[in-house]
């Protein structure tokens, strides 16, 4: 996958992400759950265009391993959506699922 191509699957990401949590329950627990995946969820795009931008190679590998870690928080919230039931399991999977695959 080419840099334009992969700008444009974590852009999606995030837009799915942000309609994911307009779906959260208004509930203390979905109102943290709300908060938390849209940092870690949104944070995937802007992160991957910052590392289109590397200075140095020290910078690239830097800017990596901050990349991961968006899609890894965002699984871990995706997960307690999942398994407490605040969205039905066959719209929060295929997110994990592309989580799981940014994830590296």
């Amino acid at each position: 996958m080419n840099e334009v191509e992969m700008k444009d699957r974590t852009k999606q990401f995030c837009a799915a992400v942000l309609n994911l949590a307009d779906h959260l329950p208004k509930t203390r627990k979905g109102d943290i759950l709300d908060s938390q995946i849209m940092r870690s969820g949104t944070s995937v795009a802007a992160n991957y265009r910052a590392l289109c931008r590397a200075k140095s190679r020290p910078d690239f590998i830097n800017k990596t391993s901050v990349v991961e870690e968006g899609p890894d928080d965002t699984a871990l919230w995706l997960q307690l959506i999942s398994e407490d039931g605040l969205i039905a399991s066959g719209r929060v999977l295929p997110l994990l699922r592309e989580a799981n695959e940014l994830t590296g």
